[in-house]
């Protein structure tokens, strides 16, 4: 699944998460996250999204996010009335919950 209008690209801030899904419980958890899709695309300096299933381990997703910037993420997301929801929508599903890292692209030559 992937959203936004700008697909990956250098620069901005690549937000990572590794998420761990209950058994049985994927295929609901992707319902909730089409929904909850909305949430993150209506934050500023969101640029895309891309949710990624194992083919390993079919309860693990790999969440990637571009940002403009960390706070776009930090700040303009996590203290929105629209994490929240996000929040009541996916995080049920998380088990472990996931640790959340951001990165930045490494100039090359």
């Amino acid at each position: 699944m992937s959203a936004g209008s700008r697909g990956p690209e250098a620069g901005g801030v690549l937000e990572h998460a590794v998420l761990e899904v209950g058994e049985g419980a994927a295929e609901r958890f992707e319902e909730s996250f089409a929904e909850a899709l909305a949430l993150i695309e209506a934050t500023p300096g969101f640029r895309w999204m891309r949710l990624e299933r194992s083919l390993e381990s079919p309860g693990r997703f790999l969440l990637l996010v571009g940002w403009d910037n960390l706070e776009d993420h930090t700040q303009g997301f996590r203290e929105s009335d629209r994490y929240q929801r996000w929040s009541e929508l996916l995080h049920p599903f998380y088990d472990p919950f996931p640790v959340v890292e951001h990165y930045v692209t490494v100039p090359q030559g």
